[in-house]
């Protein structure tokens, strides 16, 4: 109980006791002071709680991981009483959520605000609230609590990181089997001509065909004739590990000044597999290839290949959500779809497995004529099981190109490098440097 409370419990109780013993005015006013505050408080309270309301503003509602999420908190008395006190608390359920404050002397028909800057260190969809609102009377005698529910959510992306180079796919030979598929960007492969739609670029009609027929005709274009590139995320829950680590505190001056803190990906294989999948996406998009991204976590997803500006956001919205649940393995997951990519087509698996399945995935992709590429964690540095130098070996063997990475490596500086450690011969063959006295 408050010193608030105490007094005028004081107030009641010797005004009340004094009333009946000695029957004095002074201790019936003492009562009717003490019972007239415990009313006027009480009156006060609700009163204002009534009129308190909390706005909540965000430039993005996208953003990724590593970054500083700026949020504005606007709240307002629309009452003509002063709120002595104002306890906004930030029910949010993302990590490190902030916006927290205690408000003073918030007077009538005035508004409060202020920023929040929130470090994101996790993936996923949060929900921008709910929102409480805790207010007081001036004798702090009571309280009441105000509760506002989400009306928007955050959507956290991976984590990207600049890749300056990895192996590149190659593109069909001349005369070979050409992608036809329309394409919305122009290209040196014209497939035909069709009727003008608003929108269409100017650049794309086609003046001769035009004035022949009357009517405005443009130029449609397939895409070039180069390899598409799929990457493969293994989801599957067994074989995905996370070392035991202590989440870093978001630093002082980062919430002061917004400033990006260093970021760490946490010890996590799925988060190392989301992170690569995304940069590898974002890099090969910026090469205008076409990129499809294909896993099995909590459901099976498939995005078709595209080279659009809107494919990257689908494709780390996608990586935003995957979780380490799925059933099926590997060669499973490769099985079930090897089938429906074109032939020539780059595919890149992204896996901490040490199991010997990922060899099957591997040969069933060469067998149709697909170029694997793999992308292997090193699941004995996460505290997973040994094993992966060995199947890197056999991978090596098969002339497969592998990029080990392990637990606390430079994302950016170990994948771009890899892209030097291979050389590429021919349209059917990847080889290793030393490997080349084979041939």
């Amino acid at each position: 109980m408050n010193s608030g409370r105490i007094f005028v419990a004081l107030l009641i109780i010797i005004g009340a006791g004094g009333a009946m013993i000695k029957g004095s005015p002074i201790y019936s006013r003492l009562l009717y002071l003490g019972l007239l505050l415990g009313v006027a408080s009480w009156a006060w309270t609700r009163w204002v709680a009534r009129t308190l309301r909390v706005q909540r503003h965000a430039r993005a509602l996208r953003a990724n991981v590593g970054d500083m999420f700026e949020e504005h908190f606007e709240v307002s008395n629309n009452s003509s009483l002063i709120a002595p006190w104002v306890e906004v608390a930030n029910e949010s359920t993302a990590p490190f959520a902030s916006g927290s404050r205690l408000l003073t002397l918030l007077f009538g028909k005035q508004k409060r605000s202020y920023l929040a800057r929130t470090w994101l260190t996790r993936r996923g969809g949060f929900p921008l609230g709910p929102t409480t609102l805790t207010v007081g009377d001036p004798f702090g005698l009571f309280h009441v609590t105000r509760r506002f529910p989400s009306t928007q959510s955050l959507v956290v992306l991976p984590m990207l990181v600049n890749i300056q180079a990895f192996v590149m796919p190659p593109g069909l030979l001349p005369g070979g089997q050409v992608i036809r598929r329309k394409s919305a960007d122009m290209t040196p492969h014209a497939a035909g001509v069709r009727e003008y739609v608003h929108g269409d670029a100017m650049k794309r009609i086609h003046w001769l065909t035009s004035a022949r027929r009357g009517q405005l005709m443009v130029k449609e274009f397939d895409q070039d004739p180069q390899s598409e590139v799929w990457i493969f995320l293994d989801a599957q829950e067994k074989v995905h590990v996370e070392k035991q680590h202590k989440q870093s505190e978001v630093p002082m001056e980062a919430m002061l000044f917004g400033r990006r803190p260093t970021f760490q990906l946490p010890p996590s294989t799925l988060e190392y597999s989301a992170t690569i999948a995304a940069s590898l996406a974002r890099y090969f998009l910026l090469q205008r290839r076409a990129v499809g991204l294909i896993s099995a976590g909590r459901g099976y997803t498939v995005l078709p290949a595209e080279r659009s500006e809107r494919q990257e956001s689908k494709i780390l919205e996608m990586l935003a959500f995957v979780e380490a649940r799925g059933k099926l393995s590997l060669a499973e997951l490769v099985a079930t779809q090897a089938s429906q990519l074109p032939q020539g087509s780059s595919v890149i698996l992204i896996t901490p497995t040490v199991r010997s399945d990922l060899l099957a995935a591997v040969d069933d992709l060469q067998r149709r004529n697909l170029r694997p590429v793999v992308v292997l964690l090193d699941a004995s540095t996460f505290s997973g099981e040994r094993g992966t130098e060995k199947l890197a070996q056999s991978l090596n063997e098969s002339r497969v190109p592998v990029c080990i990475i392990p637990c606390d490596a430079n994302l950016s500086q170990t994948l771009s490098s890899f892209s030097s450690q291979i050389i590429y011969q021919d349209v059917d063959q990847w080889q290793r440097p030393e490997l080349s006295h084979l041939i």
